[in-house]
């Protein structure tokens, strides 16, 4: 096996082309024009069309409107209300309608997500449509129960 050094190295078979020489007479076949077709602006030396230039027409990047991703058509407004909110509640069993008729969360609401934040130290039972895991285990620890609908 050959020694490996910094002059040995060249590149795979095949993985590099010859440089086509243009310009060196008509049966080359890439003469006269070069390869740059006849008159205009990529005819001439120097040239530098930018990206996205539709040569002077309106580019498509200002003709199309800034998509930013998709609405949803129909989301569904959950609202999240944390375990210290309530432990502030009297009632023993806590459902959305209690919440909506208390005012904290609005009358439109779809969905009720229970959070962890704060302590709970009276036994509650509560009924929503989503709990953290953190949620569950406070309001269980606290002697109540979680129901999911």
């Amino acid at each position: 096996m050959e020694k490996i050094s910094l002059t040995s190295l060249k590149p795979a078979d095949g993985s590099t082309k010859n440089v086509r020489r243009k310009g060196r007479g008509i049966s080359s076949g890439a003469g006269k024009t070069s390869g740059r077709g006849h008159r205009g602006e990529g005819q001439r030396s120097g040239n530098k069309n930018k990206k996205g230039f539709e040569g002077g027409q309106t580019p498509a990047f200002r003709r199309l409107p800034k998509l930013k991703g998709f609405e949803l058509i129909n989301p569904i407004k959950n609202y999240a209300v944390n375990v210290r909110d309530l432990n502030k509640l009297e009632n023993e069993e806590i459902d959305m309608d209690l919440l909506k008729e208390k005012g904290i969360i609005p009358n439109y609401a779809e969905g009720l997500r229970i959070l962890g934040q704060g302590e709970i130290d009276k036994a509650k039972k509560v009924k929503a449509t989503y709990f953290t895991p953190k949620a569950k285990e406070k309001i269980e620890a606290a002697g109540g129960s979680v129901e999911v609908v």
